[in-house]
This record gives C-alpha cells, structure tokens and sequence, in this order.
C-alpha cells in the first residue's frame, strides 16, 4: 500500500523519521512521500530521514518557532491559519500514486493533537483518497493536561478521518525505562506492526508471490466505515529462504512434505491467537469487532493457505465479524514468520472510557483552579487598594 505520511507535532515527526528508516531497510516501499509539519522549528531540525523541503514550519508571527507548549488549542488555531504552508508542500505530492493519506500525531501534546483534526478535515475536504490517522494516546502518568489534550483531540480526529489506527502508550511503557529510551522502543513498535500492515501487497515483481496475497483494496475495505482500530502482533524467528517454490521447500530438509505442512499450519494459528489475544496497539475486548483483517509474513516455505485460512476462521469466531479478510505477505530474507491482526470498528475499549473520564475530572480541576486563583488575585488587589494611593 502506497502511502502519503504527514507527521505533525515532535512525535508525529519522529514516527514518520521511523518509517522512513524502515522503509530504507525492509524495501518495503510504503511510503511514497513524507511531510512534517511543526510549530517548533528545534524538533524539524532533529529529524534525520524526512527530506529538509518536507519539513514545514508552521505558527512563525505566532510562536516564533517555539512551539506551543501543549495548548492544543493554539495548535488546532495556527494549523488552521497556515493551512496554505502545509498544502504547498502536499502540492508535490504525487497524488495519482498514492492509495492513502496517513496523518500521524501523538494526541497528548499542543501541535499535533490541535492540529491533526485540522489537516485531515482539509485533506477530506479536497481528496478522494482515503485519510487514515494515527493516534498515539499518553500515559497515565504524564500529566492532566495531557489527558485533556488526548480526549479532546480522540473526539475531534476520530470524527475526521476515515479511520483512526491508535496507538496506547500506557500498555507499551516499561517501568525503570528512560523516557527517550521508553520513546524510542514504542516508536519501534509502532513502525514495526504498520509496516508490515501497510506493506502487504507491495510485492517486487521479482520476489515471491503468495498463495493469497493482501492488496491495499483489503486494507481500505477493512478499515472503510470509520471508526477506531487496533493492530496486533505476534512474530517466531525461523531461518530464512532466498529462492525455491513452497512446494519443494517443505518436501526438503530431510522431513516429509505432510509433517512440514502440520508445523507450519500449526506455527500460524499459534500466531494469529498471540496477535489478537496478546498486547494490541489499543487494548480493547475483540469481541464485536466490525471488521477485521489477517496478514501473515514471512520466508514463502513457512506460509502455507490452510493456516491461514484456519487462523481467519478462528478470528472470525472470536470477533463474531462476518468481514474477516485474510492472506499472506512473502519476505524470503526475512528471518521471522509474523501475523498482523488489524481489528476495525472496535467499542469495547476501556482505555477510552477512563480517558475520556480522567479528562473530565482534570477539567473540572483546572476550572476550580482557575477560580481560586481569580478570587486570590482579586484579594491581593484589594488588600493594596486599601494600602495605597491610586495614580489617577
């Protein structure tokens, strides 16, 4: 699936920097363009793999290149008043190449929460192409406002793009770690389940092609409708192949063609229930999915259409979604057989309730706070009235 990324905000920049590096390793070929956009011109600057004409700053008469310190209403202002800086770099875009926009934004922060919804409202607004989010959500443990930023921007983006793929960085923190150090991994993580998600399908006409391989039309219908999505991942290291149908790869190694097939049928389910019953990017109750998709990767001699098929009926089982598409992804020289489950239209998602909770609660705070230091400061002016002589 051929993408146009946009990263907007630092963690959106850094996401896409992500992509591009595995895109330059993996051969992947998702993305097809990249843009960053930013209000602080420092974090454009740290960027290594986004090409300099890509990196738009927005917000200068505004911010000065600072950024906006996490008022994601600023955002949410100055993406709408520099929206013709940002169009000007999608202008080279090669549209007629591309299968979809992909806007990425943490959502805890000012630029990217603020001025996400924007950008995908215009895109939508202009584009036939389908516009596809990434929403990373905040830990628990970074701030109130951050929430708030969060569950605000949730209900705005999610309303605005064709669907949003969103990533908790509450489930994917280890305690102890470094905070860049925590960052950099989730980044990996994020990167690592999309790429393969996104780069099913895009097969060199010299590589292997697979019994049933997943093109971006399964991609698209899988996530058409709207709505909110989650992506899991489950991987096993076998020893990867270079050449050779599958045929006489199983019936090789000194072991028979039917015991070959079981253990790779058998490696397949085992993975698709690790994907979908393991750490999904938003963890949430599969049950009542709307849609879902399995991608299986790997070297073609550990990718066998029984075990896929067998894994997409079992996820259909579980998901009780009549629309569960299914197929493999071939990579010979990778050394790891992976599926990928993306699971669209999912509800029962109580990280977005206690969000969505927690946000009202530091609202509620803020105003009081607000309040009491409104009352304090008209004290304080009082007190000196009675002191002092006015100037006029």
């Amino acid at each position: 699936m051929k993408l146009a990324m946009i990263g907007i905000g630092q963690a959106g920049g850094k996401i896409l920097d992500k992509f591009l590096e595995y895109d330059q390793r993996t051969g992947s070929g998702i993305v097809r363009s990249a843009i960053a956009v930013n209000t602080a011109k420092a974090d454009l600057m740290g960027l290594e793999k986004v090409p300099e004409d890509n990196r738009v700053l927005i917000g200068q008469s505004r911010v000065k290149g600072h950024g906006v310190g996490a008022d994601n209403e600023l955002g949410a202002e100055i993406a709408e008043e520099d929206i013709d800086e940002i169009q000007g770099a999608i202008d080279n875009i090669p549209v007629h190449e591309v299968d979809a926009f992909l806007i990425i934004a943490a959502l805890g922060g000012g630029t990217g929460s603020g001025g996400a919804p924007v950008l995908a409202k215009h895109l939508k607004r202009i584009y036939t192409e389908p516009v596809y989010g990434i929403g990373v959500l905040p830990g628990k443990d970074e701030g109130g406002i951050y929430t708030l930023n969060a569950a605000r921007s949730f209900q705005t983006f999610v309303n605005e793009v064709d669907n949003l793929l969103v990533f908790d960085n509450d489930a994917w923190r280890k305690s102890g770690e470094s905070i860049q150090g925590g960052y950099d991994e989730i980044n990996e993580e994020i990167v690592t389940r999309f790429g393969i998600l996104f780069g099913a399908g895009e097969v060199e006409s010299s590589a292997d092609v697979g019994e049933s391989v997943v093109d971006s039309s399964e991609i698209i219908n899988t996530l058409a409708g709207g709505g909110v999505s989650t992506v899991g991942y489950a991987s096993e290291s076998v020893q990867p192949q270079s050449s050779g149908g599958l045929l006489s790869k199983l019936r090789g190694s000194g072991g028979s063609e039917t015991e070959d097939s079981a253990n790779t049928t058998n490696r397949i389910t085992s993975l698709v229930r690790k994907a979908a019953l393991g750490r999904l990017t938003l963890p949430c109750e599969i049950e009542g999915t709307e849609r879902a998709l399995l991608v299986v990767a790997g070297p073609t001699s550990y990718l066998n259409r029984k075990g896929i098929e067998r894994g997409r009926k079992w996820l259909e089982e579980q998901t009780g979604s009549m629309e569960v598409r299914g197929g493999d992804y071939p990579v010979n020289e990778s050394g790891q057989v992976a599926a990928v489950t993306l699971l669209s239209g999912v509800t029962n998602v109580p990280r977005i309730k206690e969000l969505q909770g927690k946000a009202v609660e530091a609202q509620e705070n803020i105003d009081d706070i607000r309040e009491e230091s409104e009352a304090a400061l008209q004290d304080l002016v009082e007190d000196e009235d009675d002191e002092l002589e006015p100037l006029f």
